[in-house]
């Protein structure tokens, strides 16, 4: 796979609605051409301790984020094709990578469903599912990982962090 967009969310609390950040980068030919990265106003607008703890984000640093749609729009028109890629491979978008895509795939369909935005049924791949296939004994943790492929990964769940260290895996693994 040479062409994909590596995405991660991070969520203020237990609810797949509340996405609160999302970093995703844009490959292409096997090199990364391009990364995004915002904050979002999480639905239902809370965050509880051990979202914090994990990723570091407050409600102070969301108050004035955009909403998802807004963010979903930007981030749409980065991973949308050329019309003549998409009639090439048959499909209109990028794929999109995630490390433990049952997650990330959740929250951004929840999204989807809480704006009642149409969810075009993105293509999803997992290097999480994919490590596990390769290397049969221990930990599968993106850090771990990232680090098997060669990616120092320094600021474990920021979204564009975690999102670059998923290309990095993706690009060793498929």
């Amino acid at each position: 796979m040479k062409d994909f967009a590596a995405i991660d969310f991070e969520t203020a609390n237990r609810q797949l609605t509340s996405a609160c950040a999302v970093g995703l980068v844009i490959v292409r030919e096997s090199k990364i051409v391009d990364t995004f990265y915002s904050l979002i106003q999480p639905e239902p607008n809370y965050y509880e301790w051990f979202n914090t703890r994990v990723n570091g984000l407050c409600q102070d640093d969301t108050d004035s984020a955009p909403l998802f749609p807004d963010v979903w729009h930007q981030i749409r028109d980065l991973i949308t094709l050329s019309p003549s890629d998409a009639q090439l491979l048959g499909r209109e978008t990028l794929p999109l990578v995630a490390h433990n895509k049952m997650f990330d795939e959740r929250v951004l369909k929840a999204c989807h469903q809480c704006y009642q935005m149409d969810y075009p049924d993105y293509q999803f791949f997992c290097t999480l599912q994919k490590s596990r296939k390769i290397w049969k004994e221990g930990r599968h943790t993106l850090d771990i990982i990232a680090e098997r492929c060669g990616y120092d990964l320094q600021n474990h769940h920021h979204a564009l962090a975690d999102a670059e260290a998923c290309a990095t895996i993706a690009l060793k693994l498929f």
